[in-house]
């Protein structure tokens, strides 16, 4: 009983230790040995109990993680507290499941040879952050990796290998303090060689490529920060105010000479495009700064039923020039799966809608540049911004409202993920924010400048433009691909030694 209450509390505090990671608190060092515990924990169990004991150790992470996700249900759901935690455990528990997988994996493969199963970690980890990041839709939050989001030369090999890449080199380490306590002395040092060699590697590459000169092909961007409540955003008593907020926000900035002024997701109080004064309004505001604008809006279409799109539309002196419709709405926020089933939690909250997605990405040609606008949640979905840039984006611009999320950790973890779509592709990210975190990124991942949340202004900065295409942008996410064709053939080959000894 003893023993079984030491190992919880380890996976429980190891868990903890992670989260505690990712911002808001930003322990960014603890990410390179918090696994570990998991991994000695899975090497010293059945497959069965290394399963269990780090899905507890998983569900208290993201439980950690992800506990900004209760201030939303509290505030804006009628789900009475303290049941409002049980959307956020959930979600926690599903998450968890993916690292109770990589330790039953690991335990399976131990149970042979613990070297050969702390091999395969970094692997099985990869596998399994990339299969959470695309079942059932995708919830690619918290990957390991975007824990070193400010240290820029661990970063760098993203432009190789995307956030998976560091994700891999992460759960290298944590094998190698693993190996450390389990292992023979030779064994782990050879282990703790090997995981040295792949940091001192990643570490002198990132060096280098910071020292490579930045692009000089620049724009000038305005992005604007309005900090206008949720609940004020839609109240028809409060659009005057609402546009009254933006227009100034806008003619301060152009006393900057913005070559492009971009407002947040969903800005606009009515839905643009049957808001036929708004748009004259807008167009108006494009000639006098003499750039075009990048706006949010809902967009409304046909009779009964409308069909609802979480739209950015690129304007310009001469009107609507063009748009692009999200294409991966945020389940049980935009939409709710399984509708025929479980429709009904539409009546739980209010931030619960029924959007329809878009259907391709698209780059606006400019001006002043070709561009790519990821809305919101779908930042976050690394092969989804390198379908932009693919495309010949030579800049990504984000448009996001955090506002359901409040002063939590929610919109820092959210603009933790943004450095990374930057390194990707050697590409500036710029960031426009309901209630922040408004931010300039630069093509190494470097935030130049930020607006702290809650605080109403607008940032004018010159803004490098992507000049050429990485291994990234070439290949996707063949660090994951790779992972998931490590695991099936070690487990394979597993599974057929076990089957061919009966």
């Amino acid at each position: 009983m003893r023993d079984r209450l030491l190992t919880a509390l380890g996976v429980v505090a190891a868990g903890g230790g992670l989260a505690l990671a990712f911002p808001r608190m930003h322990w960014d060092g603890i990410a390179w040995l918090a696994v570990a515990p998991w991994l000695v924990v899975a090497l010293m169990n059945s497959p069965r109990a290394a399963f269990f004991w780090c899905w507890l150790g998983g569900t208290a992470f993201f439980l950690g993680l992800l506990q900004w996700l209760n201030f939303t249900f509290m505030t804006f759901s009628a789900i009475p507290f303290p049941l409002t935690w049980l959307p956020t455990l959930a979600l926690s528990a599903y998450c968890g499941l993916w690292i109770a997988l990589v330790a039953a994996a690991v335990a399976w493969i131990g149970g042979r040879s613990a070297g050969g199963a702390l091999a395969l970690a970094p692997f099985a980890w990869v596998a399994a952050e990339w299969g959470r990041g695309h079942l059932f839709g995708g919830f690619p939050w918290g990957l390991i990796g975007y824990t070193q989001y400010a240290r820029l030369p661990a970063i760098q090999v993203a432009e190789l290998g995307g956030v998976y890449a560091v994700s891999f080199l992460i759960i290298a380490v944590n094998a190698a303090v693993a190996g450390v306590v389990l292992l023979p002395w030779r064994r782990a040092l050879a282990g703790a060689a090997l995981a040295g060699i792949l940091l001192g590697l990643s570490l002198g590459f990132g060096e280098w490529r910071l020292r490579e000169t930045a692009p000089t092909d620049t724009v000038r961007v305005g992005v604007m920060q309005p900090s206008i409540e949720q609940p004020l955003k839609y109240d028809p008593n409060h659009a005057a105010t609402t546009l009254g907020i933006y227009l100034a926000l806008s003619r301060r900035a152009a006393d900057d000479r913005p070559e492009l002024l971009v407002w947040p997701e969903t800005a606009t109080p009515t839905p643009l495009a049957r808001d036929a004064g708004l748009v004259a309004l807008l167009r108006s505001l494009a000639a006098s700064l003499k750039a075009p604008l990048v706006v949010g809006s809902i967009d409304v279409e046909g009779g009964s039923p409308l069909v609802l799109r979480n739209t950015a539309f690129l304007l310009t002196e001469r009107g609507v020039e063009g748009r692009y419709d999200k294409m991966h709405l945020v389940p049980f926020g935009e939409y709710v799966p399984l509708s025929g089933v479980i429709g009904f939690v539409r009546g739980w909250a209010e931030f619960i809608s029924e959007l329809e997605p878009g259907t391709r990405t698209v780059v606006f040609p400019g001006p002043p540049a070709p561009f790519g606008v990821v809305i919101c949640y779908e930042g976050i979905f690394p092969e989804l911004v390198r379908d932009f840039a693919k495309n010949g984006a030579r800049l990504i611009v984000n448009i996001t409202n955090d506002a359901w999320f409040g002063r939590t950790s929610g919109p820092l973890q959210h603009l933790a993920m943004y450095p990374f779509r930057a390194v990707e592709h050697r590409t500036a990210v710029v960031r426009s924010a309901n209630t922040g975190v408004s931010a300039f990124v630069g093509p190494t991942g470097r935030i130049e400048r930020r607006l702290p949340l809650y605080e109403r202004d607008v940032m004018t900065s010159p803004v490098p433009l992507r000049t050429g295409t990485t291994l990234y942008t070439r290949f996707g996410d063949w660090i994951a691909y790779l992972g998931l064709a490590v695991s099936a053939l070690v487990l394979g080959e597993r599974a057929l030694r076990t089957v061919t000894a009966r």
